[in-house]
């Protein structure tokens, strides 16, 4: 076995257990959070089962988005369905045999990458151009959109210039999934795009990329429009009001 697979190997194993970690323990701090009040941006829904359509409009179409700003709207969405469609192409590299649905996605998540790409190029010019945005950029923001496009030109590289093995691809891939080790192609391109996708799963519980867990934690979205029916009532003050009486 190469040092360049093991090395490639440890490091994905690192960032999956950072990854996971790191995400379990943010989505328990936002559970932790307490919501005082009523704060559903309105004209909010008045049913548990309208916030559930409400929440789903937002995660799979960005509603509130689309109402606010269109070409921020556009960006965003090709974007985020390029990321979708390429990743839901890259499970032929983990499933064998590989499901119909995902060999019929195959030449839809090639080209997807270049709307990736391009959403993430317009993203970025945003923080450069339009000074209210250029003012609240953080270096964190630069670096995460740097990462992401450089990862996407990476992938498209390897799919459209220096091709791979995809066979010995697929074996290393799977073998990650089973701990049996596999060879990994020393092609740069790809050694280069899978340490930079290990990189984002190491940073990404710590950085502003969890908004895509968040927004199930957001009180101006997650709840019910009803403050006239129902008193809403934190945990810890409905513990302070126990008490007292």
């Amino acid at each position: 076995m190469s040092f360049l697979t093991v090395l490639v190997a440890a490091l994905f194993y690192l960032a999956a257990v950072i990854f996971v970690t790191g995400v379990v323990y943010r989505i328990w701090l936002y559970a932790k959070v307490p919501a005082p009040l009523r704060i559903a941006t309105t004209p909010a829904p008045v049913t548990k089962g309208g916030v559930v359509l409400r929440m789903f409009r937002e995660v799979a179409f960005f509603e509130s988005l689309f109402k606010s700003n269109k070409l921020l709207w556009i960006l965003a969405a090709l974007f985020h369905y390029g990321l979708a469609l390429v990743l839901f192409r890259h499970l032929r590299y983990f499933l064998d045999p590989v499901p119909m649905v995902v060999e019929l996605a195959q030449p839809f998540g090639k080209y997807a990458a270049f709307a990736m790409i391009l959403g993430l190029l317009g993203l970025w010019a945003r923080r450069f151009v339009i000074d209210r945005v250029r003012y609240i950029t953080s270096p964190s923001d630069h670096l995460m959109l740097g990462l992401l496009v450089l990862i996407g030109l990476s992938g498209a590289l390897t799919t459209f210039v220096a091709h791979t093995d995809i066979v010995a691809l697929k074996d290393f891939a799977r073998g990650l999934l089973t701990f049996d080790l596999k060879p990994l192609p020393g092609d740069p391109l790809l050694v280069i795009h899978l340490t930079l996708v290990a990189v984002l799963m190491i940073v990404f519980p710590y950085s502003k990329l969890l908004h895509g867990v968040g927004v199930f934690f957001s009180p101006t979205r997650n709840m019910v429009d009803n403050p006239r029916e129902q008193r809403h009532l934190a945990p810890w003050a409905r513990k302070l009001e126990e008490e007292k009486s």
